[in-house]
């Protein structure tokens, strides 16, 4: 039988993971410049990072990204220019002279590797797990094996989700009129990808 608290916070991370946010954005922006296979491989790179998280969190580690404002400045700077980064990724893709009606696996960038390090410098994912696996643990658990099966729920969550979003992104790329419709939706992204990253820039403990 499955521990009530267990199940309690499985539900509070499937809120979580419907919740609009930086994964969502930079499956988008993979999605329409690379495709769903790309896509994919970013939505596994996503959830590696929780795995980080979680790990990280049950380790104690995640403790000095809560406790130290150099620590968590420094993860949130990093972070916050990546979000940045990848945002003028897509507007700059969005405006190149491609009319092709599907997205060209163009080289770049491993999309795995942009979905770990999208994830895990997010400061507020670390600290999220650090406050959020407490209160879902019973005394006499082991705080490893838990914080682990949460990670990897969330994980099976995010890739159905994710995995959905990008399939349904690219049908409705194709009906609303292909190449264009695809452009004006990664400067979009790009624009959504950039405000992310301010708003991570000025965000506090």
């Amino acid at each position: 039988m499955l521990d009530p608290l267990f199940v309690t916070g499985l539900a509070v991370l499937a809120l979580l993971t419907i919740s609009p946010g930086a994964d969502m954005a930079l499956v988008a922006k993979i999605t329409l410049e690379r495709g769903r296979r790309a896509a994919l491989l970013a939505t596994l790179g996503i959830c590696s990072g929780l795995l980080v998280h979680a790990t990280a969190s049950a380790l104690g580690l995640s403790v000095i990204l809560a406790t130290s404002a150099e620590a968590f400045t420094i993860v949130k700077i990093a972070g916050a220019a990546y979000l940045t980064y990848l945002g003028l990724q897509a507007l700059r893709s969005s405006f190149r002279h491609d009319t092709s009606e599907t997205p060209s696996p163009r080289r770049g960038a491993n999309p795995y590797l942009q979905g770990v390090f999208s994830n895990v410098l997010n400061p507020k994912v670390a600290v999220f797990y650090l406050t959020f696996l407490p209160q879902f643990m019973s005394p006499g658990d082991n705080v490893l094996v838990r914080s682990l099966a949460f990670a990897v729920a969330h994980g099976v969550m995010g890739i159905a989700w994710l995995s959905a979003y990008a399939y349904a992104l690219t049908r409705i790329s194709a009906l609303l009129g292909g190449a264009g419709v695809r452009r004006w939706l990664e400067r979009v992204t790009g624009g959504v990808l950039i405000a992310l990253g301010a708003r991570l820039a000025l965000e506090r403990r």
